[in-house]
């Protein structure tokens, strides 16, 4: 060390120190700038259902990305994997670089990263198209984001059970004497010995509203007890309204269902893209950014709330229903999810050796979680069996009766984190597989979440007019490829000989013998090779178009291996081979959707009859229902901590070998 107090420290540098939205993206080099002042980002937001688009204006300090900025000042820009350059979805047009590059032509003064050139034609970059991620803000900048897919596709429903029903919920109307001289037994006294089938212990907000409320209803009162608590007391007969939200807390998408829980019946469903989806696609990348920048877990914790209040809103307007009705809601979340809402720090979730604060989280308020429903209305989550099987998964175990079933179950919920539960009737195993981001559109050239346009079918013939059969979900124009499309796309190509059982397209000599009427599309973007699967007009170059690379092929392949070593090694626990699975559950949103054929086909699961292989659904939804109707079904969910056990596949000595064996086709 130097002697001088004041001589350059010669180990420092100064990217030891930068914040994470000063530190340089894969891809691209830190732009030279003094580092001082403020840069002005002005963003012209558009809006998915057409409203007109809302300007924003944003001051940071110079060398922050453009998708940083956004993501500080609230301004959601598409991305899976939270602004780190690797997903190439935060596509925005930086539309000053055309002005700036009118005034001088011979400079561009927005560098294109290798990224870019990857992401969009020449026509593109030129227009000012660049990936959020990669650009520093190191001047003022205008910026068009294009809009959010707020409302992907996603199951609402699934495989339930009928229960019986037995509320946490309860009502009782009373009409009670008034007192005298004679009877001058308490408020509280005289109302608990109205109910005679319940035995409720108050709550402080019940026993202020208590003394008015008898009185000003002239003793004719509605008690309301939650999970045997006195919540609160009504005027009149209100015995008919009685609601509650089951909500799935995804990583991607959250569904929110209005119960009428004195009938049993739902009442209204709404959807949406969780709000933390700017900090990235999975629960890695969250977890990794609240690691990296203290502030983001507060900021994730409201994005949650925002999420689940807004849903709340909706399916309560849509429904016709006060939401000072709702009583209890039940939130069914993986242990990311549910340890954000909580404002419960997820690192160790993160960092080997995955430890849970706690396996079942508390009952709180339901205002603690952002909810403006009944201010003493109950927020009840489901118990968790690992880091990364959580309570989701129970749940949807609890909704498909994986506990109750004596026939030999594979339960298998795709995301970016895949959770897999296997029962044979007396056992059942849990375990949990890195798929990545693949299914969800990210790390996919054309990928996409499956909105309107996003090629979710494709069939391959063997003429010129039956070529390439496309599904698009909104029937519009093709747009890019969600995951059911991939999964399609490449059993597909695996059927027809295009890809060989290793992965690789043919040879382009060897495409026109092997199918000759599809033998034109297989081209290359640079050096990759692609399938183009649409193009918008017949003189398209393969850039415009959408297609399948090389590479998106080799994601499929990886996610696909990891999700079919994790069943293969829990059949193997329990001694079994994959000819003795009867049924195939397949849930969350993409199970829903892709095809069972494609998925036998690529090895996703197990080669069995596609009758065998049923689409489950939402059931972590059907899950969190159940648990608001049926109190005793509640407390089947958290006996299944007791039942299931959960196999940690990362320490296992032979799971790398298992994953090259499942690689092939």
């Amino acid at each position: 060390m130097t002697s001088d107090p004041d001589a350059p420290d010669p180990d420092f540098s100064l990217d030891h120190v930068r914040r994470e939205g000063l530190m340089a993206s894969p891809g691209t080099e830190l732009v030279t700038h003094d580092g001082t002042g403020r840069v002005e980002l002005s963003f012209n937001v558009e809006d998915a259902g057409g409203a007109p688009p809302t300007q924003r204006s944003v001051r940071v300090p110079p060398g922050v990305t453009v998708f940083d900025s956004a993501s500080w000042n609230g301004i959601a820009i598409d991305s899976t994997c939270g602004g780190h350059g690797t997903c190439h979805k935060c596509k925005v047009r930086v539309t000053s670089v055309v002005e700036e590059v009118a005034q001088r032509p011979s400079r561009n003064p927005t560098p294109v990263s290798r990224h870019d050139v990857r992401t969009f034609t020449r026509d593109q970059l030129d227009a000012g198209w660049r990936l959020a991620c990669l650009v520093q803000a190191t001047r003022d900048l205008k910026v068009d984001v294009p809009p959010l897919t707020t409302r992907p596709k996603a199951a609402t429903v699934g495989v339930g059970r009928q229960v019986i029903l037995r509320p946490a919920v309860q009502k009782r109307y009373v009409e009670l004497a008034e007192p005298d001289l004679s009877d001058q037994r308490t408020d509280l006294d005289r109302l608990l010995a109205a109910i005679d089938d319940l035995a409720p212990q108050p709550d402080l907000h019940a026993l202020r509203r208590l003394p008015h409320v008898l009185r000003a209803a002239d003793w004719k009162v509605t008690a309301v007890v939650v999970d045997e608590v006195l919540v609160d007391v009504e005027p009149g007969d209100t015995t008919g309204q009685r609601y509650a939200i089951a909500f799935d807390l995804g990583t991607t998408t959250v569904v929110a269902t209005l119960l009428d829980v004195a009938l049993g019946t739902p009442v209204g469903v709404a959807s949406m893209l969780n709000k933390q989806q700017p900090y990235g696609g999975d629960v890695i990348t969250r977890i990794s950014a609240t690691m990296l920048d203290p502030q983001t877990l507060p900021r994730l914790q409201q994005a949650a709330a925002t999420t689940l209040a807004e849903l709340a809103a909706q399916v309560c307007r849509e429904g016709g229903v006060d939401p000072q009705q709702v009583y209890e809601v039940a939130i069914a979340g993986n242990a990311t999810m549910t340890a954000l809402v909580l404002g419960i720090d997820p690192e160790p979730l993160g960092v080997a050796p995955f430890v849970m604060a706690t396996a079942q989280p508390p009952t709180v308020l339901a205002s603690d979680v952002g909810l403006d429903v009944h201010p003493r209305a109950r927020a009840v989550f489901f118990p968790a069996l690992g880091a990364y099987v959580g309570g989701d998964i129970v749940a949807g175990m609890l909704a498909t009766g994986m506990d109750r079933d004596k026939r030999t179950r594979l339960f298998i919920d795709v995301g970016t984190n895949c959770e897999l539960v296997v029962s044979d009737g007396d056992r059942i195993l849990s375990t949990a597989a890195p798929a990545g981001p693949a299914f969800e559109g990210g790390a996919i050239r054309c990928g996409m979440r499956a909105a309107d346009g996003a090629i979710e079918v494709i069939k391959l013939g063997a003429t010129p007019e039956d070529a390439v059969q496309l599904g698009v979900i909104g029937d519009v124009e093709p747009k890019g490829l969600c995951g059911s499309g991939l999964v399609d796309a490449v059993a597909e190509l695996v059927r027809v000989g295009l890809l060989d059982v290793s992965g690789r397209f043919v040879p382009d000599e060897q495409a026109p013998e092997v199918a000759p009427a599809l033998a034109d599309r297989l081209t290359r973007i640079g050096e990759e090779r692609v399938f183009v699967l649409h193009r918008p007009h017949a003189d398209a170059v393969p850039e415009e178009c959408v297609v399948l690379s090389q590479r998106d092929v080799r994601e499929l392949q990886f996610a696909k291996a990891a999700i079919s070593t994790g069943w293969t090694l829990l059949l193997e626990e329990l001694g079994l081979e994959h000819r003795d699975v009867q049924q195939v559950l397949m849930a969350g949103s993409f199970g829903s959707y892709i095809s069972p054929a494609s998925a036998v086909r690529i090895g996703l699961v197990p080669k069995l009859p596609v009758l065998r292989i049923v689409s489950a659904g939402n059931v972590a939804g059907e899950g969190a229902k159940m648990a608001l109707l049926s109190v005793r079904e509640r407390a089947g969910a958290a006996a299944l901590l007791q039942e299931v056990t959960y196999v940690e596949l990362s320490d296992r000595p032979d799971f790398n070998d298992r994953f090259v064996d499942q690689l092939a086709f």
